[in-house]
């Protein structure tokens, strides 16, 4: 445990390994996940973890969730790794993200033989779908809250949602959706259909009967729900002192936590507003005057004239708004979720081009207005502004442009518009669009899996017991799964068949060992990434040594041709004073020469 310790405190993988490799196979688990100090019992894996040792940390979560075994039994420290640390998917979200890829890549097994062009991959995913209380395991919750959109991507993630949503979340979802869809439907019938049918007296009566039986439908069940789900959420906000800040105005936090509860109420507020103005409550004293569509139920009474219009805002602004909540629906497809993903992501591009829009619309509006004009389309900037905008959408008839010809000031100024606008702006927004969707839609796919993992977290708490058991019943997580023809394995995973082209992998990812297969004796040495490491180790010295020596080199080359410089010149002033002292300074000079080479 001493030595596990000291790997961990210099944070080196290669002495965590060695230290490991010295504890008995049966009890090599608990040297990483439980050593006991005087009264204490410290994890390991979760120190490495607290002190920012991640290369440590990662060498043991890799160790534990090697599988190896001996002619008697198969090794993975999966289980025990869950029940020391139920709430490590957590642990590592928080403190250190960058080891969960390790974790999940720890419990695939893919096999590197392939059967008639597929191959076999076991998915240990018990302790990510099931705790240890045989209820919905938090793992999924932790990652989803966590909000990384590659890592949900992993293909055991993906899995276990997939899992999920398709027998579990998918009914409950449908059920809200179908009840949603129903009441949608009836507003349709009611707002859109019905008041444009063209019959008889006798017919009409009918009509407006449905019509209102379709009103009261909604204004009871569809408005009345609404009502209670705000103020639920708005009362249990307040009671917990949830309220947000939002620009000048103090909300309630449910409301800044997704878009469609602010929809949602924005809905609720119109069909309020629908329901205090209705028309047919209006006309109900006034039904059998004397106007066109007189009778019970009518909608059509001088006294709703005032309302009428009013009430036919506040419905079409309901029914956009029932359509934008309709987009939930789009969850069934990751794909489609993805689009509607990059649509929303791209918006603010859209957003930009309508603010330059405008400012350009409004300035060349106000400098058409200026001008000493006759033209009608362009009398003041109401009138300008809005032809400009015709001639942006292409919505500008061929007629009006052949009256521009007769003001050419005014024909320049068009056509500086449309050469700002349309050839340049329009062109510029769909490359924003086209430089965007490139850079979002690769981070789409994982946020729409997010949200469909949000989908069925919330769906979870509302699955009977008895279901969610027939659920884990029937993916016998603890029968064990194959690594071949009669080659039992482990529990706790579920096996699947991907093709053979997908993930390829040459390397048998078990280790197997021969020899003795006793608990006390020692897994032998893995000696394949040590000795990798320990080349490039050996590798750096080498590197080091010879641009040592070559700096000493350089350095001493330099020192010598000095040396040669300083003798030459006494050899020169030597025959200044004689010819025979010029050997004599010459070897002098030399000599120096080799004592200083000679140090």
């Amino acid at each position: 445990s001493t030595i596990v310790m000291k790997a961990i405190n210099v944070n080196s993988a290669k002495m965590l390994r060695k230290a490991v490799g010295c504890a008995p196979r049966g009890k090599r688990a608990i040297w990483m996940l439980n050593i006991q100090v005087g009264t204490q019992s410290i994890s390991p894996l979760m120190w490495a973890i607290e002190t920012g040792s991640l290369e440590a940390a990662r060498a043991i979560i890799q160790d534990l969730l090697t599988i190896r075994a001996d002619r008697d039994r198969y090794y993975y420290g999966m289980d025990f790794m869950f029940q020391r640390h139920e709430d490590i998917i957590k642990r590592l979200c928080n403190d250190a993200p960058a080891l969960l890829p390790t974790l999940l890549d720890g419990l695939i097994w893919r096999s590197r033989i392939t059967e008639n062009g597929s191959r076999r991959v076991n998915y240990y995913i018990k302790h990510l779908l099931v705790d240890s209380e045989g209820k919905f395991a938090k793992a999924m919750d932790w990652v989803i809250a966590n909000g990384d959109p590659k890592i949900i991507c992993h293909p055991i993630l993906m899995l276990v949602t997939d899992l999920t949503w398709s027998r579990l979340a998918f009914r409950i979802f449908l059920y809200g959706k179908t009840w949603f869809l129903l009441t949608l439907c009836i507003f349709i019938t009611a707002q859109a259909v019905v008041k444009h049918l063209q019959s008889d007296e006798a017919s009409a009566q009918i009509e407006r009967t449905t019509m209102f039986a379709c009103r009261c439908f909604i204004y009871i069940f569809s408005m009345g729900q609404w009502i209670y789900f705000h103020v639920k959420h708005t009362y249990k906000d307040i009671r917990s002192s949830k309220i947000v800040r939002v620009w000048w105005a103090f909300v309630p936090e449910y409301l800044t936590q997704n878009w469609q509860d602010c929809a949602s109420l924005l809905l609720t507020a119109f069909l309020i507003m629908m329901f205090a103005i209705e028309p047919i409550l209006s006309c109900l004293q006034h039904s059998d005057g004397d106007f066109p569509g007189a009778g019970a139920y009518t909608q059509n009474c001088p006294e709703a004239d005032g309302t009428r219009f009013a009430y036919s805002v506040f419905s079409m602004c309901a029914m956009i708004l029932y359509y934008a909540l309709l987009v939930d629906m789009c969850v069934f497809s990751t794909r489609i979720a993805a689009f509607v993903l990059v649509i929303f992501r791209v918006m603010s591009e859209v957003g930009l081009f309508v603010f330059a829009l405008s400012f350009i619309l409004i300035g060349f509006a106000c400098a058409v207005s200026t001008l000493e004009q006759s033209n009608k389309d362009f009398a003041g900037i109401p009138k300008s502004a809005l032809n400009l905008l015709k001639v942006t959408l292409g919505m500008f008839s061929g007629g009006h442009y052949d009256d521009l010809s007769e003001e050419p000031a005014l024909l320049g100024s068009v056509f500086v518009y449309v050469a700002v606008t349309v050839v340049f702006l329009i062109n510029m927004l769909t490359a924003q669009l086209n430089s965007a969707y490139q850079s979002t839609y690769q981070d789409m796919l994982g946020f729409a899996r997010l949200n469909r993992g949000k989908i069925v977290i919330e769906a979870m708490p509302s699955i009977s017991r008895s279901r969610w058991e027939a659920f884990v019943r029937a993916l016998q997580l603890d029968t064990k799964v194959e690594f071949g023809e009669g080659d039992v394995g482990l529990p706790g995973g579920v096996q699947v068949f991907e093709p053979a082209s997908m993930n390829p992998t040459t390397i048998d990812m078990i280790k197997r060992v021969g020899g003795s297969t006793s608990p006390a004796a020692q897994w032998p040495e893995d000696q394949g990434e040590d000795d990798e490491e320990d080349r490039f180790e050996r590798l750096e010295k080498r590197i080091d040594k010879a641009m040592r020596r070559l700096a000493k080199r350089g350095g001493g080359g330099k020192g010598g041709r000095a040396a040669n410089g300083g003798g030459g010149g006494g050899g020169s002033s030597g025959n200044q004073q004689s010819g025979g002292g010029s050997s004599k300074g010459s070897s002098i000079a030399s000599g120096s020469d080799a004592g200083e080479h000679s140090q």
